[in-house]
């Protein structure tokens, strides 16, 4: 019986927002957000669902490119996991000097459990190169030289049109 009045509460409650008054318009911002900005998505405009363009607008433009740069490394880490479990992995060693394979590297997180030491040292450098040199937070404009799969991209519309995809 606990449940069902759990069951009925949460139906209640997700059904008071019918009722909730309509949202009037945009709220004017202290910041001239460009709707053609990198990231803001026509016709929705700029998403701001805590009111923090209102209560700390210093910190708007690093939140977007934190945000910007996290969405990139995730996309990689998750193209590396699609790529790990459908069993496409390098020839050769891992670490000759314990004869670990990188075919012996179990899938999903036991595969971090089976890394060498050293070989996490490593990972951990390199996300530090990463995160401090290649593409550093205060890079706002999202351009980290890296092009376009390889290719630099001249025309400043076309270049904003991919960055924004």
């Amino acid at each position: 019986h606990v449940k069902m009045k759990l069951a009925i509460a949460a139906l209640c409650a997700a059904s008071a927002a019918a009722f909730a008054p309509a949202q009037t318009g945009r709220v004017a911002t202290d910041l001239a957000v460009s709707e053609l900005e990198l990231g803001v998505t026509e016709p929705l405009g700029v998403y701001d669902p805590l009111g923090w363009l209102e209560t700390e607008p210093e910190a708007f433009e690093r939140r977007r490119a934190v945000e910007r740069k996290h969405g990139r490394v995730a996309m990689a880490a998750v193209l590396g996991s699609i790529v790990h479990h459908n069993d496409i992995e390098f020839d050769g060693y891992l670490s000759p000097s314990a004869n670990l394979k990188f075919s012996d590297i179990p899938n999903g997180v036991d595969g971090i459990r089976a890394v060498p030491t050293a070989g996490l040292l490593q990972i951990l450098f390199f996300f530090a190169l990463v995160e401090l040199a290649w593409m550093p937070a205060s890079k706002y404009d999202g351009d980290y030289g890296v092009g376009w799969f390889g290719d630099a991209i001249e025309d400043p519309e076309e270049k904003a049109r991919k960055l924004n995809v």
